[in-house]
């Protein structure tokens, strides 16, 4: 394939009597459905959550069922198209829908008629143009934008994006096993965690059930998780926990302080987002790094952390926090004070491209949800997966996202403005 050279990238020169400018003439979101294979009965272990703090809202201790039975389960998705009047298209997703919404309604029209090629302009725009757009779903809905438009620009100038953003720093990346969902039970957490080390996870992160309410019963299972997959797993994989926002500082501390023999890898989101302090006490009160940030909105959110000593990894997530364009401006801001990005796995095209394209020393990992990843790109051909825990880099144009039309039982434009 033909590729456009970085001198009419950076420039603004068009090649081959292509215009500097490429308008955007439509804004649409698609609802692909379809079905596929699953086993019902498992792989539903529930995590930590501040609302369990409540008895009557906090769910019995999980088990699988031994016996889970094969089904044929529904399975849909949103993804973001943008037109051109030159005819490239950038597609994203899947996108949440309480961005697609805010991009229907409040973006599409104003997208219209702008140009594709003119990222930042578009970012700042986008920013400027809600007063809740620092927060939530309007930065969900920019962020949604941002990756469509980073897609668009790597078709027109038929490159990856990670090329776009400076070039590979490797050819493949690491992915570490998020592990969300598999049972914790000590001989099946155990039985899970050598299967992926076999299968060349050498970081692995498994989430914590219990949380205050649970009382010193529940602590001490928590610390029995972290204890059991040393000993399953050995000195030479990296362990990770996340507690999602199901914590107080006492709580935290108490955990750490038990488990930091063990050698985890971070302790994540033990507190809700605004709780900075907390983090902060809770990083100088173990040796265990303090990792947050899935729940970051932009570059100004993580600087008000870091300048705290919050927390050494930021996790930000590009479906999220603004964008490709905005977790590049992270990663700058994150090595300034040697902090790691690893981004939050809630999608992972984005992810990719950006960490493949960062120092190794700033971004050495991304997040591969293990159970979320076996249905989520289910429409799409070229599906991202690990070859022994590692993530080959695509060479496709942008993201190189095609559907597959198979597998595309029902496709439906979406409006809701």
């Amino acid at each position: 394939m033909r590729r456009r050279t970085a001198l009419s990238l950076l420039g603004g020169v068009p090649l081959l009597g292509r215009p500097a400018t490429v308008p955007i003439r439509d804004v649409e979101i698609w609802r692909l459905e379809g079905h596929h294979e699953t086993l019902a009965g498992i792989d539903r272990q529930h995590q930590a959550n501040a609302i369990h703090i409540y008895e009557e809202l906090r769910p019995k201790p999980y088990r699988d069922n031994p016996t889970p039975s094969k089904v044929n389960a529904p399975v849909s998705a949103l993804y973001l198209k943008l037109k051109s009047d030159e005819g490239v298209e950038g597609l994203y997703g899947p996108v949440d829908k309480e961005a697609a919404i805010v991009v229907d309604q409040q973006l599409r029209n104003f997208l219209r008629g702008k140009d594709a090629l003119a990222g930042e302009t578009l970012w700042d725009q986008l920013y400027r143009l809600n007063r809740h757009s620092s927060r939530g779903h309007f930065m969900m809905a920019i962020s949604a934008v941002d990756n469509a438009l980073w897609d668009l620009r790597g078709r027109y100038f038929e490159a990856p994006v990670y090329r776009l953003l400076g070039g590979p720093t490797r050819s493949k990346v690491e992915a570490y096993g998020s592990c969300l969902g598999f049972s914790v039970e000590p001989e099946a957490a155990r039985r899970k965690s050598a299967e992926l080390k076999s299968q060349g996870f050498r970081h692995q992160k498994w989430f914590l059930p219990y949380g205050p309410g649970d009382g010193t019963a529940g602590l001490a299972k928590n610390v029995d998780l972290v204890r059991n997959l040393r000993e399953s797993l050995g000195e030479e994989v990296e362990i990770m926990f996340d507690a999602f926002m199901g914590w107080d500082l006492a709580y935290a501390i108490a955990w750490a302080k038990r488990a930091e023999q063990h050698r985890p890898r971070w302790i994540e989101e033990a507190f809700a987002v605004e709780k900075i302090e907390s983090f902060v006490q809770l990083r100088r009160a173990t040796s265990i790094p303090v990792a947050s940030g899935e729940h970051f909105y932009g570059r100004w959110h993580v600087h008000e952390y870091l300048k705290a000593g919050a927390i050494t990894v930021v996790q930000a997530d590009p479906e999220w926090c603004g964008g490709v364009s905005e977790l590049v401006k992270i990663c700058s801001l994150a090595s300034l004070y040697d902090a790691q990005v690893i981004p939050h796995g809630h999608s992972l095209h984005a992810a990719l491209h950006v960490v493949a394209s960062q120092s190794p020393m700033t971004c050495p990992l991304v997040e591969y949800l293990i159970i979320k990843m076996r249905s989520y790109y289910h429409f799409e051909k070229h599906q991202l997966a690990p070859d022994q825990g590692r993530i080959p880099l695509p060479e496709r144009p942008g993201f190189g996202i095609e559907w597959e039309p198979a597998k595309v039982e029902k496709q439906t434009l979406q409006r809701w403005s």
